[in-house]
């Protein structure tokens, strides 16, 4: 298969069964593109988790630590992070463990954004003073989509107005590129009331929260999936789809690599460790998309 991916020697890669990885990898490119749809994560997934030694921010981090945050509004966001973040990455409790206190942390994070009073019109601006990076590829990675009409349905726990306003700057908010994420409800000054439902967080990524959105089955033929996460939570976006022929996915394990590598490796088909690129989802593509 590194003949016709060679991203796939790329020494960030590990595969626990590459047999089983080159046969939906074949699978996928004779199924053809027309059969194709890719389910992604947004933020470090598609976005990057570090440069340089240095986190880079998720869509609620670039809000938190905006100007249009107060410092007491800081530190109580901050404070939640420190709380609940190792409980959500904790390897030894379950998802149905951890569900309830995500439910809390997004709930009491939220209403602290309320309180700020934050305005539409800042949020442009929010995106080009932050530090937010799309990972190295991302242009390839969302010019093959549109180019072969692959549909991208990002599915993300993070915040949807800032999420797209990332990817409209980067100038690849494609046609073929949907967003199911937590948006936020403005009135009639364009100031911040509340957050819309459902609530999306780490571990209800799946048809609970797409009820009633009917996205996967006006594409019931899209029976081909390429699932890109970076969480254990991500395993589960492809669950709304009516009937899927072949599934390849991918991991990006970006923390605690040595501690968290056997779960990943037992869970996602590729698994990437502190890769920032979408090369190895680039190659495959290429691979499966050329005629």
């Amino acid at each position: 298969l590194c003949l016709q991916v060679p991203e796939l020697e790329k020494t960030t890669v590990r595969i626990r069964q590459p047999e089983r990885v080159r046969g939906i990898i074949q699978s996928l490119r004779e199924q053809g593109m027309a059969k194709l749809q890719v389910i992604s994560d947004f933020d470090m997934t598609l976005s990057r988790f570090g440069c340089n030694g240095r986190r880079c921010p998720t869509s609620h981090n670039i809000l938190d630590t905006s100007r249009v945050i107060s410092k007491d509004g800081k530190k109580k966001l901050k404070d939640l992070l420190h709380y609940y973040y190792p409980i959500e990455i904790d390897p030894n409790r379950t998802p149905e463990e951890k569900c309830p206190l995500m439910v809390e942390w997004w709930t009491r994070a939220h209403e602290l954004l309320v309180q700020q009073k934050i305005r539409k019109g800042d949020i442009a601006q929010i995106v080009r003073e932050s530090e937010v990076m799309l990972r190295y590829g991302h242009r390839d990675f969302f010019d093959q989509l549109h180019k072969n009409n692959v549909p991208l349905f990002i599915f993300s726990a993070g915040v949807g107005d800032i999420l797209e306003e990332i990817i409209r700057q980067a100038n690849v908010f494609y046609s073929n590129v949907n967003v199911v994420s937590n948006y936020m409800d403005f009135d009639d000054n364009g100031v911040l009331t509340h957050f819309k439902g459902p609530l999306i967080h780490t571990y209800n990524k799946n048809n609970t929260v797409l009820q009633g959105t009917g996205y996967f089955h006006q594409l019931s033929t899209r029976t081909s999936i390429i699932l890109l996460g970076d969480s254990m939570g991500d395993l589960t976006m492809a669950d709304g789809v009516p009937s899927v022929e072949n599934i390849l996915k991918i991991g990006f394990l970006n923390d605690k690599v040595e501690e968290r590598r056997g779960k990943y490796l037992e869970s996602y088909d590729i698994v990437l460790e502190s890769d920032e690129t979408l090369d190895v989802v680039n190659g495959i593509l290429r691979y499966i998309l050329t005629e």
